[in-house]
């Protein structure tokens, strides 16, 4: 009995067939869903500032997709990479402050840590297709 166990690499069409997206796009729930607990206080300062720095990260990865040059595909995805990094520190804070406590505090960075590893892959490999090797 001869079994073909080939795994067809499935093509990635849109941008919410990229892993870094999807990943992203877990973080940005999970942000929604962490600061709904947060003082109401903060609602216009720390809950905004987080929220829209999470979903700015799939917002410029959705961006650059779209785009036809490479070149301006990396520019998207270090501004993703920048408002990835920009919520990290907010997480910090709100830690920091009372607001997020270890456990979750944990969890969620875990996650921003891998859509960072992701984005650069994918920033890594982007970048190849503009001044590829003769």
């Amino acid at each position: 009995m001869n079994i073909d166990l080939r795994i067809e690499k499935q093509k990635i069409r849109a941008f919410a067939d990229l892993r870094v997206w999807q990943e992203g796009h877990k973080l940005v729930v999970g942000i929604y869903k962490i600061t709904k607990s947060f003082p109401r206080e903060e609602m216009y300062s720390l809950i905004d500032q987080m929220r829209r720095a999470a979903t700015s990260i799939t917002s410029n990865i959705a961006e650059g997709f779209g785009r036809h040059s490479y070149k301006e595909k990396v520019q998207f995805y270090y501004l993703a990479q920048g408002s990835l990094l920009e919520l990290e520190n907010q997480l910090l804070i709100s830690k920091d402050v009372g607001y997020l406590k270890e456990p979750l505090f944990s969890k969620i960075t875990s996650e921003a840590n891998v859509a960072h590893q992701l984005l650069q892959g994918l920033i890594t490999k982007s970048k190849t297709f503009i001044n590829p090797k003769s």
